[in-house]
């Protein structure tokens, strides 16, 4: 009776794996014990939930035998359609091109290396083939109903913001900017950011206080800053700047998308495959971070001045705005835009090049038979290669921000870039076009972090991770 329900040798396996995951032996496969089970196997916790909501009959919280091997067979029977569907030559193996080919239909281009580390992640003997068994114990535990869910759990990538520029937009393929994901996801993104860039407001209001006001004869650091603005405006004046900053998030992320969608194809031209090699990604999400820089950039004025201000020197946003106007000219929403858009190209180049080759030492060290890292090691890449970018684009912010702010320094000359880069060297040195940068490290762990756990959850929200 093989291949029925009643297969006796997938009972024995069913029960020895039941067996496994009861750890107090009453019967019954709680909550907490299949995720322990699944953290056991490398697992993502949070599948138990919804393997408890599809496999448990009785409503009760607990899974008995009858119910965990139920759901089991319709879970193994999605499976053996999925494995078939890939096994175009039908020789009870997947292979490499297979593979490729099944992601180049559901609108997904990736490289045979690629294809080759999703392979490895399942290929238990060594065959770079997969069969069967190897499909099935691979994703057992793994609650996905179809191909769409597995290609997506395997080509996703998070989006954190740390409150400086996002690198490269996500890719997505077709279907999934037919079905609405894209924009269900840059709005995880831009709620995982203005939690994140709320959490972090006080450091941010910091860096860009230290950068215009910091210098080595003022004697201003970290601790008299930051006593200084509350003395000032009191506790809640460590926020200003963040309304618009968090505003900004929406429009930015939106523009930055789509433009690199329309330079994706612009580069791409009439070459076979949807998907950009790593140079051309980092090329066309350069391109759209300025794109999106352009068209945001008074908005970016607006925050620095909004955020140095003192107690009732704007209304608001609004004020704000009407008075850089009516004194500066339409000019000033522009001040410093060049150091700004130079700033896009050192930062995104090594930010994508030191996460790639991270991410991708972790795996031949550590991870030889796995695609995925994981997000501890995907957080640690990201936090590591955002710092190196910051460090070698940081000079270019300094300036930038102190453009934007001259008109309301007293004392200071209004200079372009290249007379602020004169002016800070010859007067504080190479540390002069680094003030500040202190808090602007201190906020990356958090900042990131906040990220993270808002993003995930607003992906259970909008309904966007699998």
């Amino acid at each position: 009776l093989r291949g029925s329900s009643l297969d006796p040798d997938r009972e024995r396996r069913y029960a020895e794996l039941f067996e496994q995951l009861d750890l107090n032996k009453d019967g019954r496969v709680d909550i907490t014990e299949l995720r322990t089970g699944l953290a056991a196997r490398g697992l993502h916790r949070g599948e138990a939930e919804e393997i408890v909501l599809e496999s448990d009959i009785n409503h009760d919280g607990l899974l008995d035998f009858q119910e965990f091997s139920q759901y089991l067979r319709a879970h193994e029977k999605r499976l053996r359609l999925m494995f078939h569907n890939l096994d175009r030559n039908n020789d009870g193996r997947i292979d490499v091109g297979e593979i490729q080919h099944s992601l180049h239909k559901l609108g997904v281009e990736v490289t045979m290396e690629q294809a080759s580390r999703i392979l490895q992640s399942m290929d238990r003997d060594g065959t770079m083939t997969i069969d069967w068994n190897e499909w099935r114990d691979h994703f057992l535990f793994n609650p996905f109903h179809n191909m769409e869910e597995i290609v997506h759990h395997w080509k996703h990538s998070h989006m954190f913001d740390i409150g400086e520029h996002l690198t490269v937009p996500d890719e997505f393929s077709e279907q999934e900017r037919r079905s609405g994901l894209v924009w269900r996801q840059l709005v995880a993104g831009a709620m995982a950011g203005a939690v994140s860039r709320t959490g972090t407001a006080p450091l941010d209001r910091l860096k860009v206080f230290l950068q215009v006001h910091g210098s080595s004869s003022r004697g201003i650091n970290l601790w008299s800053g930051l006593r200084g603005m509350v003395q000032e405006g009191g506790v809640f004046s460590l926020w200003r700047g963040n309304g618009i900053n968090v505003l900004k998030i929406a429009p930015e992320s939106a523009i930055k998308f789509m433009a690199y969608e329309q330079i994706k194809w612009v580069i791409r031209g009439n070459r076979e495959g949807g998907s950009l090699r790593l140079q051309e990604r980092f090329i066309a999400g350069s391109l759209a971070g300025a794109t999106a820089q352009t068209i945001i950039y008074p908005m970016e004025v607006l925050k620095t001045r909004l955020t140095l201000r003192k107690t009732g020197q704007y209304s608001g946003m609004a004020d704000c705005a009407r008075q850089i106007l009516k004194t500066e000219g339409v000019r000033a929403f522009y001040r410093g835009y060049l150091p700004n858009t130079l700033g896009i190209i050192p930062y995104a180049g090594i930010d994508l090049a030191v996460y790639e080759t991270l991410k991708n030492a972790w795996l031949q060290r550590y991870c030889v038979d796995s695609a995925d890292p994981g997000v501890l090691v995907l957080l640690g890449c990201g936090t590591i290669s955002s710092t190196c970018g910051q460090l070698a684009s940081y000079p270019l912010a300094l300036i930038r921000t102190r453009m934007q702010a001259q008109a309301v320094t007293e004392g200071k000359p209004k200079l372009t870039m290249v007379g602020q880069f004169k002016y800070i060297i010859s007067h504080e040195g190479v540390p002069g076009l680094y003030r500040g940068i202190t808090p602007n490290f201190l906020k990356v762990i958090p900042a990131v972090s906040i990220s993270y756990v808002v993003y995930e959850h607003m992906k259970k929200v909008l309904g966007v991770g699998y």
